[in-house]
């Protein structure tokens, strides 16, 4: 099962200063998973990465971390998904169940598994899989 990394592990795999980086890394090398992004995901390691308060130790740019992620893309099992869905599709979501903005993000990342036969890879805990429709605890994993 190709494996979704949300915005944060996919930080934590390219930053050696990042809290989580052993942690990501111990799963890496453990799972060596076939693994996808989607512009959702690409777009905000950029721009995490890169705003000036991200790091006192070190100021990444968005061409640096485009090649980085680039770079780590061409050189392991990455496929792309396209944004193919709307958080608006009732028939994908049980909007009821969502009961904070908090988890929206998380929320359409799986979805976006859930539509690939796939699994959201994220350090976030207490992502209600009950929000979307057809999700099953295959679909998520939390390190």
């Amino acid at each position: 099962m190709r494996c979704l990394l949300d915005i944060n592990i996919l930080i934590a795999l390219l930053d050696a200063d990042h809290f989580f980086h052993a942690r990501a890394h111990a799963w890496w090398r453990k799972e060596k998973p076939k693994w996808a992004s989607c512009p959702l995901t690409e777009n905000g390691l950029i721009r995490i990465m890169s705003s000036a308060s991200y790091s006192r130790a070190r100021q990444f740019t968005v061409a640096e971390l485009t090649v980085q992620f680039q770079t780590f893309a061409q050189n392991t099992a990455h496929a792309f998904w396209p944004d193919s869905i709307t958080i608006s599709d009732d028939t994908r979501f049980e909007h009821q169940r969502i009961l904070s903005s908090k988890h929206l993000t998380d929320l359409y990342l799986l979805a976006l598994a859930v539509e690939a036969n796939g699994r959201l890879v994220t350090f976030d805990q207490g992502i209600p899989i009950s929000a979307v429709k057809h999700a099953k605890p295959k679909h998520l994993l939390v390190l």
